[in-house]
């Protein structure tokens, strides 16, 4: 056999494993169930997550123009 023939061979091989590797991957995610989302009470909403941040950002070193004393 030509080398490039081996080649082609080992490549499309490798390439069925790996494809054969994703769906079972993906059956077995599948099969964990519906996803449920959080509920409400236990998510934090954007605008405390926002303030969180922004206070975080404001005590920072080097970010002193925010306190007069």
């Amino acid at each position: 056999m030509d080398k490039k023939k081996i080649v082609a061979i080992i490549t499309g091989a490798i390439s069925i494993l790996i494809g054969i590797a994703y769906l079972v991957l993906v059956q077995l995610i599948d099969f964990r169930g519906e996803m449920i989302p959080a509920p409400v009470d236990v998510s934090i909403n954007s605008s405390s997550t926002i303030n969180i941040c922004q206070l975080f950002i404001d005590r920072a070193p080097g970010n002193t123009y925010l306190y007069f004393n």
